[in-house]
C-alpha cells in the first residue's frame, strides 16, 4: 500500500478539499496510472452530496471521479496491453467477478458483483474505492481503456463516461445514416449525443428550452434545433424520428416526445429524472413505439467509443480548472454555467 494526493468530502455538507489516500501496490495484473485529467460528472456532485441515499448511499470521506486520463507509471507482471508511458483511460468501472453471462458478453456494467470507481466497496483494502480526484490509480489491467494519440487529453476525460453514456444507446439501436435522430437537452450529454448521432450520418435534431442554444447545436452538429416549448415547432415533427435520445434529468413532459416517433421508433433515457415520468399507455401502444433506458456501455464498447473518436477527431468540449476551484465548479454545475464539461487538470494537485 502507498499514500497518495486526494481531493475528498469528509460529510455531505462539507467542501472538497486536500487529503492523503491510501492505494493498493500493483499486483501481477495491475496497471498504475499518474491522472492528468480527470472530468467532473454531475453523479460526483450528487454523490459528494449524499443525494442518491436512498439507492447508493454515500460512505466518507469520498473521492469522486470517474473520467479519468492518465500515463501508465507501473504494470504488473502479468500484463500484457499496457507499458510504462501508455496514455491510459479509466471510466465508471474499476473490476467485475469476470465470469457471469454479462462479464463474458462484455456488458460488465450489468454485473451484479460490480465495483464502481468510487464509493464502492474495495474488496483490496476495505472501505470504499476512491475516485480520479486524486494522483494515481491502481486498476485491473482489464478495466483499463486505450487512449488515442491522437486527440486533447482534456477532452478526452468526459468520454468516460459522458462519452459512452450517449454512445452506446445509438450504437446499441443502430442509428445510422439516413436517419432522423433526436437529442433532448444540449448539455454535458446532450452536446456528446449531438457529435455522435452527426458522425455517424444521421440528420439530427436538437430539442431546448433555450434558444439561445440554437448556434452552438448547430456548430456541434445538429441540422435543426426545435424550441421545445414552442407547441407549433413541436408539431410540424410529429411522428417523424426513428430515435431519439433523452439526456433531461429534470422532470418534463416524455409523452410530447413519444409522439414525435414513427411506428417502430425509440426514445432511450440517460437522464435520470428525481421522480417517476407519466406515461400515457396510448402514446405506446399506437405506433408500437418503444420506451427505453440505458447507463454506460462495457469495456469493449467503451474502448470501441474512444477508437471510433480517435477516428474521427471527436472529443467533449470543455473547460479546464485547477483542482482548487473544484468547489466553484460544483456550485456552477447546479446553475448549467458550463459549456459543456468541467475537467480537472490534475498537475494543479501537486502544489497541495
Amino acid at each position: 500500500m502507498y499514500k497518495t494526493k486526494a481531493y475528498s468530502a469528509a460529510s455531505a455538507t462539507s467542501p472538497l478539499a486536500s487529503d492523503t489516500i491510501p492505494r493498493r501496490d500493483p499486483s501481477e495484473h495491475d496497471v498504475q496510472i499518474e491522472i492528468l485529467y480527470c472530468g467532473i460528472c454531475h453523479s460526483d456532485l450528487h454523490s459528494v452530496r449524499n443525494e442518491w441515499s436512498n439507492v447508493m448511499a454515500t460512505v466518507y470521506p469520498i473521492v469522486p471521479g470517474h473520467e479519468i486520463v492518465g500515463r501508465v507509471t507501473q504494470v504488473g507482471s502479468a500484463v500484457t496491453k499496457y507499458k510504462t508511458g501508455d496514455l491510459a483511460g479509466v471510466g465508471c468501472m474499476v473490476e467485475s467477478d469476470g465470469t457471469c453471462p454479462h462479464c463474458q458478453d462484455g456488458l460488465e456494467q450489468f454485473c451484479s458483483n460490480l465495483t464502481l470507481t468510487f464509493n464502492s466497496p474495495d474488496k483490496h483494502l476495505g472501505g470504499v474505492t476512491y475516485g480520479g480526484y486524486s494522483d494515481s490509480i491502481v486498476v485491473d489491467e482489464r478495466f483499463v481503456l486505450r487512449v488515442p494519440t491522437n486527440l486533447d487529453l482534456p477532452g478526452v476525460a468526459p468520454l468516460l463516461c459522458a462519452g459512452i453514456t450517449t454512445y452506446s444507446p445509438l450504437r446499441h439501436w443502430g442509428v445510422t445514416k439516413g436517419q432522423k435522430v433526436g437529442v433532448v437537452g444540449l448539455g454535458g450529454l446532450g452536446h456528446m449525443g449531438v457529435k455522435f448521432a452527426h458522425a455517424f450520418g444521421a440528420q439530427v435534431v436538437v430539442f431546448t428550452t433555450s434558444p439561445n442554444k440554437t448556434e452552438d447545436a448547430l456548430r456541434l452538429g445538429a441540422d435543426e434545433v426545435v424550441i421545445s416549448r414552442n407547441t407549433d415547432e413541436m408539431q410540424k415533427q410529429a411522428g417523424s424520428f426513428d430515435f431519439i435520445l433523452d439526456t433531461v434529468s429534470a422532470q418534463h413532459d416524455i409523452n410530447a416526445y413519444l409522439n414525435l416517433l414513427r411506428p417502430d421508433g425509440n426514445i432511450t433515457l440517460v437522464g435520470a429524472p428525481e421522480k417517476p415520468l407519466e406515461i400515457s399507455a396510448f402514446n405506446l401502444l399506437m405506433g408500437r413505439r418503444r420506451l427505453s433506458g440505458s447507463n454506460i456501455g462495457g469495456i469493449p464498447e467503451t474502448q470501441e467509443m474512444l477508437d471510433f473518436c480517435g477516428e474521427h477527431n471527436i472529443t467533449a468540449d470543455v473547460e479546464v480548472i485547477p483542482i482548487q476551484k473544484v468547489n466553484e465548479a460544483y456550485e456552477r454545475l447546479l446553475k448549467s454555467d458550463v459549456k459543456y464539461r468541467f475537467c480537472i487538470d490534475m498537475a494543479s494537485l501537486k502544489s497541495e
